[in-house]
């Protein structure tokens, strides 16, 4: 075991605290309502720290360091931020435009808006590809936390991520949004503490402090936040971090039902609105705090080399953390790990659990949104989406690069689609066989950029020559405009939905 016993009590203390805490404050759920919307009836800046805390996972606290580690896991420098500039953008046109639409009349999901404008059908195909990409994306997360518990103790990699799960959705299944919600707050405060202290702790070993850190960074070129090239196939570039992290962040968080439950549960759209646009600021600053991290681990190990040259990124901070950090200190900072990870994960279960009882299972049913039979069903699932996310989660991802990548890679691909098929709800000449025509135009754009065309060879003569690539920040907005532009085009000719001008 590498953790020493008080570090150890401290994390089963904090973890153990979490649970109860979460337990506590979701007791009293009495109907699917309060269930999966807090009874409506939550404070904004309660929500806005849940909005920032449910997408700060582990793989944010792990792997986005590992960006600015060095150029063989990432880029090496800041340009990552950029990411977050079009989040900013992003976010100020879902709060404008597409959080209005939620309260407009009792919906319960982000899919009950397609229900409504563009009929059952689309709802449920959308609801469906949320569920699909959320179980993938939270099974990495869910595999990354489990790195650092195999780290500690040498378990499995399956009993390590089991025991992240299970863990999580204790208090989830139990307390329901209301306890994921205020758990998160908790989580987000424990989390920034946690790094704040690793940060410091970094600067103190290594010669010259932060200031040093900061010194040799700029010396090297590495504190470089901008790259305004037109290069499609570079990740982080100054375009594509404006355009498809804007497109990104209106899909994650206008028409994601992990971001749009808390809208539902918030006490007025004004009270919504304003969590959102929030939201942005403060997460830029986070990711500019952990990508400082990362420069300095790129400092502390250029002076203290680790016995074995590191095989993935995201083992950097890790290793870090279990093994250079004063006692008392180890259990503090895993604490703050698990608390990024419990935060997100406690979010997608109960979003997924919203979306099936909501979009699949009461359609098919016909029980209400407030029967008994509604809120056994929200518990069931939770605890199925467990298991989905363990099994995403036992699976070993062997090459280098940071989960981080992979993650936003996944969110990309059906987000998109989706935030099509939004845009084509809210067009005057609506027609549900257009919006589904679109889809499939949307999904077959998307399989074409990021399967087929790589696969052609531009030049066989000239080998070197590589086939077309688009780095994934631009997948969005390919997805998008197809869904847009097909659907567009195929209202034309179907006949428009007879409700349109209602």
């Amino acid at each position: 075991m590498s953790i020493a016993p008080l570090d150890l009590v401290l994390l089963c203390i904090y973890m153990a605290g979490t649970v109860a805490f979460g337990l506590w404050m979701g007791r009293g759920q009495k109907t699917a309502n309060d269930y999966l919307l807090g009874g409506r009836d939550l404070p904004w800046w309660a929500l806005l720290l849940s909005i920032v805390a449910t997408e700060t996972s582990t793989v944010t606290f792990l792997s986005v360091p590992a960006v600015a580690y060095s150029a063989q896991f990432g880029t090496g420098d800041l340009r990552f931020l950029q990411l977050p500039f079009g989040y900013l953008v992003g976010r100020a046109i879902a709060a404008l435009f597409l959080v209005p639409l939620y309260f407009k009349g009792e919906l319960f999901t982000a899919y009950d808006v397609l229900r409504v404008r563009s009929g059952p059908a689309v709802r449920t195909l959308a609801s469906g590809m949320f569920l699909t990409t959320r179980t993938l994306a939270d099974g990495l997360r869910l595999y990354l936390t489990a790195v650092v518990l195999q780290m500690m103790f040498g378990w499995s990699l399956w009993l390590s991520v089991a025991v992240t799960g299970l863990g999580t959705v204790a208090y989830t299944v139990i307390g329901g949004i209301k306890a994921v919600v205020w758990t998160d707050v908790l989580q987000f405060v424990v989390y920034m503490v946690g790094a704040i202290v690793a940060l410091a702790v970094i600067g103190g070993s290594v010669d010259g402090g932060l200031g040093g850190i900061v010194d040799s960074a700029a010396a090297a070129g590495r504190l470089r936040v901008f790259d305004f090239g037109l290069d499609f196939g570079a990740t982080y570039t100054f375009w594509a971090g404006l355009l498809g992290g804007a497109v990104l962040s209106i899909g994650s968080h206008g028409v994601d039902q992990m971001i749009v439950q808390r809208f539902l549960s918030a006490r007025s759209q004004h009270d919504a609105q304003k969590a959102l646009l929030w939201s942005g600021p403060l997460v830029l600053v986070q990711f500019a705090l952990f990508l400082l991290i990362g420069l300095g681990l790129s400092a502390f190990y250029t002076q203290h080399p680790p016995q074995a040259a590191f095989r993935k990124g995201d083992h950097v901070f890790a290793d870090f953390i279990v093994h250079h950090l004063p006692h008392g200190l180890v259990g503090l900072v895993l604490g703050a790990l698990f608390s990024a990870a419990m935060s997100t994960l406690s979010s997608s279960l109960s979003a997924s659990a919203g979306a099936l009882v909501n979009d699949f299972l009461l359609p098919a049913t016909g029980h209400a949104p407030d029967s008994p039979f509604a809120l056994r069903a929200a518990k069931v699932a939770t605890v199925l989406f467990c298991g989905l996310q363990i099994a995403v989660g036992i699976v070993d991802y062997g090459d280098d690069s940071p989960i981080v990548g992979k993650v936003l890679a996944i969110a990309t691909i059906t987000t998109g689609v989706i935030l099509g098929l939004f845009v084509l709800a809210l067009l005057p000449r609506r027609s549900p066989t257009a919006s589904l025509v679109g889809l499939c135009g949307g999904l077959a754009a998307i399989v074409g950029i990021v399967f087929v065309l790589p696969l052609i060879d531009l030049d066989a003569a000239k080998p070197d020559v590589q086939a077309f690539a688009l780095a994934w920040p631009w997948h969005g907005i390919v997805s998008s405009s197809g869904t847009i532009v097909v659907g567009f085009a195929a209202s034309w000719f179907v006949a428009p939905d007879a409700n349109e001008r209602t």
